[in-house]
């Protein structure tokens, strides 16, 4: 058998590689085309000024590590407990990974793709004389495709991908200000708690002592048994108030727990008050500031990004592709030869192919593109409206809880004082117990009411500091996770970027 017939054409021109080169090159000044819109960033309405007054200051607080502002060392351990080793944290940091390499999956096909083989033969066959004969090849080989990409449908497939990969960033800042505004607002409610199961006692102490001493004055027929079995009633009332409240704090150090990445055995809130905490004032800043401070916010447009350039991909499919590929090598009967110039086998081909009926595949897939960003457009506006009525919210929260905290403080200290009068008057017996019982459920409630009051202003300025983002700034997403992860971000995103 010759050799001119066991193997493809060889060439002797210039090597396979220069050859490949030539091609590309070429190729890469016909992919200045694309197709599809522009993205434009979405024009919303903005107010000019908040409704609710604030003071003189109109720079936003953009303190990162805000929770330190209200001064608890227990809070600020929860915090790097849960920064570290919450759960819905780490699988946010893990979504960013599967998006930064979806990312580098979505830019591989705007690259040559290279193989390099090799095979080895060994057969027996009839020859075309008679008898039998053997023989043997071995080709290496180098084989490289590329997609002209000239309707720019992969550029804007890695576009997209870019896009999602900003996405799950800023999914992973949001996520991250949920973790840490719930560990505060449970912290919160346990020192609140732990406040009113102190009232509780307290009042039941007193109201303990009390009906020791309407006991005695029955005993020597001072006053009646009715007296008496009314007071008995109220400590009875105040002692069964106490449990629930155990029970909701036991529940929250469980919910903490859960927010730590710990088991329920090793969170508790042994001591604390709310009167411990450091009240921290808060401005709002400028309207116009509010939308770069916000991960949600940058997080719908990121999705709106992905979602156009998605449009132009379902575009390009309408149009043909263009695809070049080339396969160069050797040929040889013997192994020895192999690599020798004169076995050089090489073939170049290109292709294009045109879409001439998809059943409608296309079209939908177009029409599918164009509705989605649709979709997302009313999601950007709606999270832009709702993150200017969140500070809205908050701050005429934090107005109003403030003032109520003032009226209510107010209360308590005149039932204090009643409850003192009514006493003095008992025991001067000018009054009977029925006025010292009423002033003395007026002291318990109000006092009760004032700590729920404090936790609700506390509360109020949890979800105004929320509302402004955190401290969060959208520059810091662009490169690396943001600060209070950073632990994570380094053991877990150190090296996704190309």
């Amino acid at each position: 058998m010759s050799r001119q017939k066991d193997k493809p054409l060889a060439f002797n021109h210039f090597p396979l590689i220069h050859t490949c080169g030539l091609l590309i090159c070429a190729s890469v000044t016909l992919t200045a085309c694309s197709v599809g819109p522009t993205y434009v960033r979405p024009t919303t309405p903005q107010p000019s000024a908040w409704l609710t007054e604030q003071g003189s200051g109109v720079t936003q607080d953009t303190h990162r590590q805000w929770w330190q502002r209200f001064g608890s060392p227990e809070l600020n351990s929860l915090i790097e407990k849960a920064t570290h080793n919450n759960d819905d944290l780490a699988a946010a940091v893990a979504r960013v990974e599967q998006a930064d390499a979806t990312a580098r999956i979505a830019g591989a096909s705007l690259r040559p793709q290279v193989d390099l083989g090799a095979t080895a033969t060994h057969a027996r066959s009839e020859a075309s004389s008679g008898g039998m004969q053997t023989h043997s090849q071995y080709s290496p080989l180098l084989s490289a495709s590329y997609e002209i990409d000239f309707w720019g449908k992969n550029r804007a497939a890695r576009e997209a991908a870019i896009a999602a990969a900003k996405t799950s960033r800023y999914d992973r800042a949001t996520v991250e200000l949920a973790v840490m505004t719930s560990v505060v607002s449970d912290y919160f409610q346990a020192l609140a708690l732990r406040d009113r199961i102190s009232i509780a006692e307290n009042n039941l102490k007193n109201a303990q002592t009390t009906l020791k001493g309407l006991q005695t004055q029955q005993s020597v027929g001072i006053i009646t048994a009715l007296d008496t079995a009314q007071q008995e009633t109220a400590v009875a009332t105040l002692y069964a108030s106490i449990p629930p409240l155990k029970q909701q704090l036991r529940q929250l150090c469980d919910a903490l727990a859960i927010l730590t990445g710990q088991l329920p055995e090793a969170v508790d809130i042994p001591s604390g008050s709310l009167a411990g905490l450091t009240t921290p004032v808060i401005e709002a800043g400028l309207p116009s500031e509010l939308l770069a401070r916000r991960p949600d916010v940058a997080e719908a447009e990121a999705q709106l990004i992905a979602a156009n350039a998605n449009i132009k991909v379902a575009r390009a499919a309408y149009f043909p592709s263009i695809s070049l590929t080339a396969n160069g090598g050797f040929v040889s009967n013997t192994l020895s030869t192999a690599l020798s110039p004169a076995n050089r086998v090489f073939s170049l081909a290109a292709g294009l192919t045109q879409p001439i009926f998809a059943g409608g595949a296309i079209s939908g897939q177009y029409d599918y593109s164009k509705a989605r960003y649709a979709e997302l457009l009313a999601d950007y506006h709606k999270t832009v409206i709702s993150a200017y009525a969140n500070v809205e919210d908050a701050l005429v929260a934090v107005q109003q809880t403030a003032e109520q905290q003032s009226r209510q403080q107010a209360a308590f200290d005149k039932a204090q004082h009643a409850y003192s009068l009514a006493n003095a008057q008992l025991h001067a017996g000018t009054v009977n117990i029925l006025t010292v019982l009423s002033t003395q459920q007026a002291v318990f409630s109000s006092d009760d009411q004032l700590t729920q009051v404090k936790l609700a202003h506390l509360q109020a300025l949890l979800s105004l500091y929320n509302a402004l983002g955190g401290g969060w700034q959208q520059e810091e997403s662009q490169h690396s996770p943001t600060s209070t992860s950073s632990a994570i971000a380094q053991a877990r995103l150190g090296n996704t970027h190309d």
